[in-house]
């Protein structure tokens, strides 16, 4: 099973649908799945359609918008293939669990486009995955406009790219939510120029729970790389590399607090910082989760070459237990520090 069905399956499982979901997963991994794909999205489903660059794999229909294809899918369980291509569109999902995927890993962009005046794709339905998508160069006028705008529901994303916009991944509260994140590149992104507040490379509310594994980020234009309110976190085997950023802030911030896990992570602050004065900061706007017990070990923190100032690898505005073990620090870097 590739990754990204095993892991949004396991996200989605604990949702209010959890027994549906799991019932049309298997119907679709069934050898009737054509068949029965076909009942499920109803009789406009069964007619021929034209070539369209969106199309419903579980019923061959293609569409020439992708809100078209979103609308057909409704409450129900799909994936929508992307023909190779720049799109300025965007889409509103309403509803249902929907795999957005590029026919051919890389070769899909969606650019200068933002639904309500959020994002290139806005996710308010059971689940979504997105896998293998560029966003790009997504501007609105509160300066939150984001690649993805996730209001509800959980989220899973593999091998996506997210450049130049203003922010990469915004969300609202779900704290039954689950947000997994793998294999993607956050690239300028970030500002802190408009009355909205500082916007982030990923900015994620109080959910329930955030995975980052195996990604990078650059190039930061203002604020936070990675902030989130999660109440666990599992931020794992990623490149932050700071080396061109601007006006940028923390590499991670957990303002309200949170356990689980950094670990084996790469951090290279640079030259051009609003804030320099700590890498990683826990619970700097009050304490919304308990984090006792969260760990940070086996990460590699420094400044860019010939760069020397003083910072602290991680402060804490909690008074927490937080576990630290094999991080190695370069000169200049205190690891934990009580603020």
């Amino acid at each position: 099973m590739p990754l990204g069905d095993a892991v949004i399956c396991t996200a989605i499982a604990r949702s209010s649908s959890a027994n549906w979901i799991a019932m049309t997963y298997k119907l679709a991994s069934s050898a009737l799945a054509p068949a029965l794909a076909l009942a499920l999205l109803g009789p406009s489903a069964m007619a021929q359609s034209p070539k369209g660059d969106f199309m419903i794999v579980e019923t061959g229909r293609s569409y020439n918008s992708l809100q078209a294809a979103v609308s057909a899918v409704g409450s129900r369980k799909a994936t929508i293939s992307v023909a190779p291509g720049v799109y300025r569109q965007c889409a509103v999902q309403e509803a249902g669990v929907i795999t957005y995927t590029a026919e051919k890993a890389g070769s899909v962009v969606f650019e200068r486009s933002a639904c309500e005046g959020k994002a290139a794709l806005v996710l308010r339905g059971t689940g979504a995955e997105v896998r293998g998508l560029t966003f790009r160069g997504i501007a609105v006028s509160d300066g939150n406009g984001a690649g993805i705008r996730l209001e509800r529901g959980s989220l899973n994303i593999a091998y996506s790219r997210f450049e130049d916009s203003q922010q990469g991944i915004l969300t609202a509260d779900d704290a039954n939510g689950f947000i997994y994140i793998a294999r993607s590149t956050f690239s300028g992104l970030g500002t802190c120029e408009h009355s909205a507040g500082c916007a982030h490379s990923i900015y994620v509310g109080n959910y329930g729970e955030l995975s980052v594994v195996d990604s990078r980020f650059e190039r930061g234009t203002g604020g936070h790389y990675v902030k989130a309110r999660a109440g666990k976190v599992m931020i794992r085997g990623n490149s932050f590399d700071d080396a061109s950023g601007r006006g940028t802030n923390y590499m991670i911030d957990l303002p309200a607090g949170a356990r689980g896990t950094i670990t084996g992570n790469v951090f290279m602050q640079g030259r051009d910082k609003e804030n320099y004065s700590a890498f990683i900061a826990l619970g700097a706007e009050g304490i919304l989760h308990p984090s006792d017990g969260l760990r940070v070990e086996k990460n590699e923190a420094r400044f860019v070459p010939g760069l020397r100032r003083s910072s602290t690898f991680l402060a804490d505005w909690t008074s927490s237990r937080v576990v630290m073990s094999g991080n190695r620090l370069m000169d200049g870097l205190t690891q934990y520090e009580q603020r």
